[in-house]
């Protein structure tokens, strides 16, 4: 506006415009190169090769954009190549080396999925509006709108109280606030506990029942699909697609191990048949008694009530003893877990099978002091073979044979120094327990549990190959609010 005012009144003035113009650029550019210097990017990546492809190529974009708006780089940070702790995804435990590195000479840690998008300069403009001097939690909000068990019942009175990041968005800590939670894990450690819905876990140890910060809701921080006609007023985008690369894996390229058990042979088998079972080109039911009409395969192990790592442990055996070594992938599920055989199928393209893949849903355990990842079993764990082989050839076993098995398989493969790999649209509980927003930007591949809900219903809402299936001769379709 100044250096128009300059032209208009005077033509001797016109020559000083390109430099005015050049020093207003200049200073521009030196103020932004100044601010991206002053955050550090953290994206969430994991160590598999598609995933650390995808988490390298965001860096690059991040570093493309900051080259072409300044000289000054930011600091982009992987997650999986900050070993010095087992429990790294779970971002707590690295407060203190982000405090230390970091904390007198930069401004914010900014936080992002592989699949973020960002726009660099907008994140800035939008982060300029919060004094960095100050304690800040800044993110795209998601609430409850019911209690549910993977936040323990949390708020159980008014779930909607309480506002957690969507991580897809990308979230921010000042440094300040950093500093504060690394003096706070430096007198009280993390407990030897378990990590179930990170994203939730860390807005309630930021909230500390009340004496730290609420996340401050960011409209610029946005899960909206980059082509959308909503992303011009966002900083950040999402990728908003179920991942495929190249042709889906053939049906006969996954095998699918269903545990049950006697007693609901009854009610779950039907469900599996009705709905997903149908999908399987390869599938085999296992259970404490052989049933010819479903058929179910007795395994020789008694059931348990409680953990079923040696129903599992001899499910793994018999994938290596008897079915074809040209079968890569292993899928083991429960038999009330909801599984879209066609989409694993899309996922499964992205893997390498050669690779010891070990996919589901991460969960954690005690990684605030050393402690390990595992997949969760309710929402499936997909096996390679390969994975398969190294398990089974290391002599890593049950310490009982009803030790929680995705726990137990979590140990070995830490202790095998083999990552396990996290996809959210695996879901250890049913669509109800997440928040819509979160559900809004995926496309699921399983869910788990049949308890007060219609199995059925969710599986041809939520799952099935097309929103609208054929069922029982019938069309039907669901609307996704009521489930």
């Amino acid at each position: 506006a100044f250096a128009v005012s300059v032209v208009s009144e005077g033509a001797e003035d016109e020559t000083e415009l390109p430099v005015l113009q050049k020093s207003e650029k200049s200073r521009t550019i030196s103020k932004i190169g100044r601010e991206l210097k002053g955050i550090v990017f953290v994206i969430q990546s994991q160590s598999n090769s598609f995933h650390s492809k995808r988490a390298e190529d965001l860096k690059r974009d991040i570093l493309k954009q900051a080259i072409d708006v300044g000289k000054e780089l930011p600091t982009v940070l992987l997650i999986h190549q900050i070993d010095r702790h087992e429990g790294a995804w779970t971002i707590l435990p690295l407060m203190t080396d982000f405090s230390v590195n970091y904390g007198r000479n930069t401004s914010w840690i900014f936080f992002c999925e592989e699949d973020t998008r960002i726009k660099v300069v907008k994140l800035l403009e939008t982060l300029r509006r919060f004094d960095k001097s100050k304690e800040w939690f800044l993110g795209k909000a998601l609430y409850d709108e019911e209690s549910t068990i993977i936040h323990h019942y949390a708020f159980a009175e008014n779930p909607t109280v309480f506002k957690f990041p969507d991580f897809a968005a990308g979230w921010a800590l000042s440094i300040p606030l950093v500093n504060k939670l690394a003096r706070k894990l430096k007198s009280e450690p993390l407990k030897s506990d378990f990590t179930i819905d990170l994203k939730h876990e860390i807005a309630l140890y930021i909230w500390q029942k009340g004496e730290g910060p609420h996340l401050t809701p960011v409209p610029e921080f946005c899960t909206d699909d980059v082509n959308s006609y909503k992303a011009d007023d966002c900083a950040t985008t999402f990728s908003n697609f179920l991942p495929l690369c190249g042709e889906p894996v053939n049906k006969e390229d996954v095998f699918v191990a269903v545990k049950t058990c006697r007693k609901f042979h009854g009610d779950r088998i039907p469900v599996v048949k009705q709905t997903w079972g149908r999908e399987a080109a390869l599938i085999e039911y296992y259970s404490d008694y052989a049933d010819i009409s479903i058929p179910t395969i007795d395994l020789g192990i008694p059931n348990t009530d409680r953990g079923h790592c040696g129903k599992t442990f001899a499910i793994l055996q018999r994938f290596l003893n008897h079915t074809s070594p040209r079968t890569p992938w292993l899928v083991v599920v429960d038999d009330d877990t909801l599984i879209s055989i066609s989409r694993l199928r899309k996922l499964l393209s992205c893997y390498d099978p050669n690779e010891p893949v070990f996919l589901g849903e991460r969960y954690g355990y005690g990684l605030g002091t050393g402690g390990y990842s595992y997949i969760t079993g309710g929402g499936g764990m997909v096996f390679s073979r390969t994975a398969v082989q190294k398990l089974l050839a290391s002599k890593c076993r049950c310490y009982s044979m009803d030790a929680p098995d995705d726990m137990v398989l979590g140990m070995c493969f830490s202790g095998l120094g083999i990552p396990i790999t996290h996809s959210p649209l695996f879901h250890q509980a049913r669509p109800m327990d997440y928040p819509k927003d979160y559900l809004s930007h995926q496309i699921p591949v399983s869910f788990h549990k049949h308890w007060n809900i219609d199995p059925v219903k969710v599986y041809f809402t939520w799952l099935a190959p097309n929103t609208e299936e054929s069922h029982n001769g019938k069309k039907v379709g669901y609307n996704r609010e009521d489930l």
